[in-house]
């Protein structure tokens, strides 16, 4: 490699977002970020239309990140891509590209986990030293537990056994008539609601294990709604308000009960679910009672992008890890 702080370019496409970032060793020289606004008529992801996408703004993306950077291509050290888990037709535009990069100039290429890209990006401002903490990753599709010892070492405490909480929040949101996504909406709207106005179910709250449950809550809400003769502005608000508390309610403690079992001094919490300020403030006031540090990633880094992907990849290059440029994408990818 041609320096102590190798120059890595990572491309991420695992959903919607395609995104390309260049880090040399702490410094993100740059990071570029497209999003589809072409799925909100659809009310979630078309995975044809995503790729089609992936393929027009890879290269634009490509070319204006190497720009702002200050480097040529060249220059970079290591190619890497999202390998999964996601969408298998988005996956397979960011790896084809890195990989042919990586051939191209005869560096190495990395296959990095979406999700470890995630679980480390609290991390990315300071000294990139990871300490061990129970992470929460809570977005559209996924939401887990992780007890985390170091960088690639991992154990799976808990994941959802059915919808992701992003994944509730954008269904919920679609029964209310509200945009897509639906998080930063139902955010919106809860802002003027009563939180107390109805009383949605905490499922697992109580399960004695670390998983998550959110099909019954989302189901609950549907009852409530068809209960309802109308539904004003102000039952709409009530309703998302409510909904929200029962959703942060469920991770907060959970999370906070991991980390006491654990013995972990640290919380980290990513994933874009994690950009609501209700579950901001209130994983805050649980961690300063249990004495806890937390650590969420900075608002920009929540949601998918490559920033995160070069993390992860510039530590494992770091480590001597690099990925055979024959490695397939994995969907279903798992992290430990």
């Amino acid at each position: 490699m041609s320096s102590v702080h190798p120059i890595v370019l990572a491309i991420e496409t695992s959903c919607d977002e395609t995104a390309v970032a260049i880090l040399r060793g702490n410094e993100l020289l740059a990071s570029e970020v497209a999003s589809q606004t072409e799925h909100q008529a659809y009310g979630g992801v078309v995975p044809e239309i995503a790729s089609r996408n992936h393929l027009l703004h890879a290269p634009h993306l490509l070319e204006s990140a190497v720009k702002k950077a200050g480097i040529e291509l060249g220059e970079v050290d290591a190619f890497a891509a999202t390998a999964g888990p996601g969408l298998a037709s988005s996956l397979m535009i960011g790896a084809s590209i890195a990989k042919g990069l990586a051939l191209g100039f005869a560096k190495p290429y990395l296959a990095i986990n979406h999700l470890e890209g995630h679980l480390l990006s609290p991390f990315f401002t300071g000294d990139f030293e990871i300490e061990p903490n129970v992470s929460l990753i809570v977005s559209g599709g996924h939401t887990l537990l992780v007890d985390v010892r170091g960088a690639n070492e991992y154990r799976i405490l808990g994941r959802t056994v059915d919808d992701a909480a992003g994944e509730a929040f954008d269904k919920v949101a679609k029964m209310l008539s509200l945009g897509y996504p639906g998080g930063p909406e139902i955010e919106r709207c809860a802002l003027s609601g009563d939180a107390a106005r109805f009383d949605f179910p905490r499922s697992m709250l109580d399960s004695g294990d670390h998983n998550f449950s959110f099909s019954g809550l989302k189901t609950a809400v549907r009852y409530q709604i068809a209960k309802l003769a109308a539904i004003s502005d102000d039952i709409r608000h009530d309703l998302c308000a409510s909904f929200q508390r029962a959703v942060v309610e469920v991770l907060v403690k959970k999370t906070l009960r991991a980390a006491r079992e654990c013995g972990a001094k640290l919380v980290t919490v990513s994933g874009g679910v994690s950009c609501n300020r209700v579950l901001r403030d209130q994983m805050s006031d649980a961690c300063n009672r249990a004495g806890v540090k937390l650590l969420t990633a900075v608002p920009e880094l929540c949601t998918d992008n490559a920033a995160m992907i070069a993390f992860a990849a510039s530590l494992r290059l770091n480590a001597g890890f690099e990925s055979d440029v024959t490695q397939e994408i994995d969907p279903n990818l798992a992290l430990a």
